[in-house]
């Protein structure tokens, strides 16, 4: 799932790392067992989680790394702080039954209660600092401040609705964190002991690495399947990005290009269904509908993403003359499929449960356990598979799931926030008013502040933010409301891959010892097609197959299709011919009259594209007749 990278101090001393790969199997097994047979109540289960995250924390990110000076004091400090953690959580399954019973905001909070409300706060701040650095902590610091000295909302009121009720810490966003996100983390770690990444490199390349800028599509390719795996853009450049940019740079690809090719290309896999990044998750919750339907909402916009970034990079290696590897180099699709190809199983498994109308969390759940055996199934992928492997994944699986933990636990606080203090409506009244009653003008800033916002924090968090303060405007001011949540959904992954803070690109950066800044705006020029798909499904929702008209939805996608590819053209400078400056223009033009909808504005976008592509074409073909003529560049 998406989440902000961060490198936990390994324990120094044995006995502490096998008690914290205990207590991550035991995270992981806990959640499975929940998977199959029920949830326990809903606080009950979230804080379960919650202890399980907050105890690998303090474990995994001490306050003071192993060696620095001031060890054991830091050490004895984290376990108080962790020891405060457990008592807050546990004060809540203590005193459950009076919860349920209690008049909620009218009866006086025990002073036990307000303080282990405080207590649970400070400790959930500082956990998220400690995971994914002070962003999202600080903001929700602000609005806590905000909460408590600038309305008229009482501090009771306010600790009640934090850690009292289903709108805080132990709200929805815990909920889907431990519902969902654990179980498709965990399918991921599975996939990744399974050898699927390798399945996934060798059919990319057996498709397309013959093709001009081969090991850049191979990159587009390998990464939207990596997608399934792991949900993180920066974890994917890092599987990926050491084979597909040596070989770019090999053939010719510029290196800050080819670090722009697979940041954008890994960035995508967070929209890429079946399994997308955990704010998805979310967003299934917030409007109340089946995962399946965000996902399938979600598979027009990502094919849009992956043909932008696809054709950017043939439009960049025909520009060039740049050519694929040799055929002789590459892995046979037949062999690769008859070798490795039943490893697509667990991915079947989850389409056709989600399919069947199974829950999310059970076709995980199925696929996840269906890894390892299906590895076993042909010696070629047999090799290593084990009863550590089992325990490697299950720990990895808790391992990776606790940016996303604490960042919900945090974000609870953001929503407490917004939702008592009535902060929202106040936030929709400005947008609209900034706007000037737009829905383009409310767009773009939401857009801006999705960016924005996910620089600072991981998708998850600045989702949520923009859904409590930012998407009511855009659904007032007229987008259908599952368009309006994908839109924030979508600028809140691209801040991945746009400067100044684009965590993906500077990984990819690294690998191909490229120019951040070069890179970065590489990226931006290369994905510019997919900053533009958003705005085309608040405008035209057959995008995300709303409404039920097929035929709408296959003529919407077909010429917006044609537009992102039209767009790439004329931003690379390369249709079927290398292009001038005017064609240039008159691309960019017809790109932008295909993506608006509308039959008018369609057939003047085809009528522009005709306009650059025909000559092109009967000026290749009469260079092609001409003696000794070799083939285009």
């Amino acid at each position: 799932m998406a989440q902000e990278e961060n490198t936990a101090t390994a324990p120094s001393h044995q006995v502490l790392r096998w008690v914290v790969g205990g207590i991550a199997v035991s995270m992981s097994l806990y959640h499975m067992w929940v998977a199959g047979f029920g949830p326990p109540q809903a606080v009950i289960f979230r804080g379960t989680h919650l202890l399980f995250a907050l105890t690998l924390v303090f474990l995994l990110y001490p306050l003071r790394p192993a060696g620095a000076g001031g060890g054991r004091l830091a050490r004895a400090s984290d376990l108080a702080v962790l020891a405060l953690g457990w008592g807050a959580v546990l004060h809540v399954f203590y005193t459950f039954e009076a919860l349920t019973n209690r008049i909620i905001y009218i009866d006086d909070l025990p002073l036990w209660t307000t303080i282990f409300a405080v207590v649970c706060i400070v400790v959930v701040l500082e956990g998220t600092r400690r995971v994914i650095g002070w962003a999202l902590p600080l903001t929700a610091f602000v609005f806590l401040v905000y909460a408590a000295a600038f309305t008229q909302v009482k501090l009771p009121v306010l600790l009640e609705q934090l850690y009292y009720s289903s709108e805080g810490i132990f709200g929805s966003t815990l909920g889907v964190s431990a519902s969902y996100v654990m179980l498709f983390v965990l399918f991921g770690a599975f996939m990744e002991r399974s050898g699927t990444g390798q399945l996934f490199m060798d059919f990319a390349m057996s498709l397309t690495g013959h093709q001009a800028g081969g090991p850049g599509k191979v990159a587009v390719v390998s990464s939207s399947l990596f997608g399934t795996v792991s949900g993180s853009a920066v974890a994917n450049v890092m599987v990926d990005g050491p084979i597909t940019i040596p070989l770019m740079k090999r053939t010719g690809f510029r290196p800050p290009f080819a670090a722009a090719v697979e940041s954008v290309a890994s960035t995508g896999g967070q929209l890429m269904p079946p399994i997308m990044g955990a704010a998805a998750f979310v967003m299934a919750e917030f409007l109340a509908v089946p995962y399946a339907q965000v996902a399938l909402w979600a598979a027009i916009p990502a094919l849009l993403y992956y043909v932008a970034v696809f054709f950017a990079v043939h439009f960049e290696a025909k520009r060039y003359g740049l050519a694929g590897v040799p055929r002789a180099e590459l892995p046979r699709l037949g062999q690769v499929l008859l070798q490795r190809g039943h490893l697509f199983i667990p991915i079947l498994i989850i389409l056709a449960g989600l399919f069947l109308g199974y829950s999310a969390p059970l076709s995980a759940l199925v696929a996840a356990l269906a890894c390892l055996p299906v590895a076993l199934l042909r010696a070629s992928t047999r090799e290593g598979i084990g009863l550590k492997s089992v325990l490697s994944a299950l720990e990895e699986g808790a391992r990776n799931t606790l940016a996303v933990a604490m960042a919900c636990a945090c974000a609870g606080i953001v929503i407490g926030c917004v939702t008592i203090t009535g902060l929202g409506i106040t936030f929709t009244q400005v947008v609209i008013t900034l706007a000037q009653n737009s829905l383009v003008l409310a767009l773009v800033l939401t857009a801006v502040a999705g960016i924005v916002l996910g620089m600072g924090m991981p998708t998850t968090p600045a989702y949520i933010v923009m859904v409590s303060l930012l998407v009511p405007a855009i659904i007032k001011l007229g987008a259908v409301t599952p368009a309006a949540h994908m839109f924030a959904f979508y600028f809140a992954i691209l801040s991945a891959i746009t400067p100044p803070v684009a965590l993906a690109v500077f990984a990819a950066a690294g690998l191909a010892k490229a120019n951040m800044w070069e890179s970065g705006f590489a990226a931006m020029r290369a994905a510019a097609p997919a900053y533009i798909v958003p705005f085309m499904f608040v405008y035209e929702p057959a995008l995300l197959a709303i409404g039920g008209d097929w035929l709408a939805t296959l003529h919407a996608t077909a010429t917006a299709t044609v537009g992102v590819v039209l767009l790439a053209a004329g931003l690379f400078g390369y249709l079927m011919a290398p292009a001038s400056m005017w064609q240039r223009a008159v691309l960019v033009a017809a790109a932008l009259l295909l993506i608006k909808p509308g039959w008018v504005t369609d057939l003047a976008g085809l009528a522009l594209g005709a306009a650059v592509a025909v000559p092109q074409w009967a000026a290749g073909r009469r260079r092609d007749r001409l003696p000794g003529a070799g083939p285009l560049a």
